[in-house]
């Protein structure tokens, strides 16, 4: 890790992945401002890690920006993140399009912007993004989703090429499933659990705030730019068809 990082930004830090990285990166020395919706569970989890709590909507970078208002922040963790449904496209509420653009894409956008002129006039920072096996590959129900995850990690991408001689690292998790709430909306009668985990061996949050550490304690002239990890019983890829049925 670059001996200069002092300061993160962790989003969506009361639940999760989010709750999982809080404390690895204050182990490693960091000062953490923890993002949450929550005030209950970000004021629990601030008392017991020493994080800086930030009640706000990943949405309200005004909110943020007065909150981080004279922080040198280095390290940026982009976690938060909705699948509010699962529903083939046609069937989406309009409603839930939007949300999912605002949340796992356009608020990490404007977070980033918030905080990247100060990393280039620093010439250093990290810049981390949790995205989704979801932006990689095609799935069925995840037809607003997908996109979202899609085009944080072309951001990404993106991000690189601007910031090629500024010494600003751009890293990006993309996990296959993990055990955590993203689907208690968008699975029917509280059966998240039962559809996607019983009996399954999932990914813990805890494994991918070891993959974030493990990516920023390499040296300043590291990047890992993107780091795709499944649990070992899961795998993408293959095709489904179905029978025609006419009219």
């Amino acid at each position: 890790m670059s001996d200069a990082y002092r300061v993160a930004v962790v989003t969506g830090a009361t639940s999760g992945i989010g709750k999982a990285i809080v404390p690895v990166l204050r182990e490693r020395g960091l000062a953490v401002y923890a993002v949450g919706r929550n005030e209950a569970q970000l004021a629990e989890l601030c008392a017991a890690t020493g994080a800086l709590p930030v009640q706000a909507d990943v949405r309200d970078t005004a909110r943020i920006a007065a909150a981080l208002k004279g922080v040198e922040v280095d390290v940026l963790v982009n976690n938060a993140g909705i699948l509010s449904t699962r529903a083939a496209f046609q069937d989406i509420d309009p409603a839930e399009i939007d949300a999912m653009i605002d949340v796992n894409l356009k608020a990490p956008m404007h977070l980033t912007r918030l905080v990247l002129p100060g990393m280039v006039a620093r010439r250093r920072g990290h810049l981390l993004y949790i995205g989704s096996s979801g932006g990689q590959a095609a799935f069925p129900n995840m037809g607003a989703y997908g996109p979202s995850k899609a085009g944080l990690s072309l951001f990404c991408d993106n991000l690189r090429c601007d910031l090629l001689g500024t010494s600003v690292r751009v890293s990006e998790i993309v996990p296959g499933r993990v055990q955590t709430a993203l689907y208690r909306t968008s699975i029917a009668d509280n059966q998240a659990q039962a559809v996607l985990y019983d009996g399954y061996r999932p990914i813990q949050p805890e494994n991918i705030a070891r993959i974030v550490s493990d990516v920023i304690a390499l040296p300043a002239h590291v990047d890992v730019a993107r780091v795709e990890v499944f649990p070992t019983d899961q795998a993408t890829g293959g095709g489904s068809m179905v029978k025609f049925q006419s009219a």
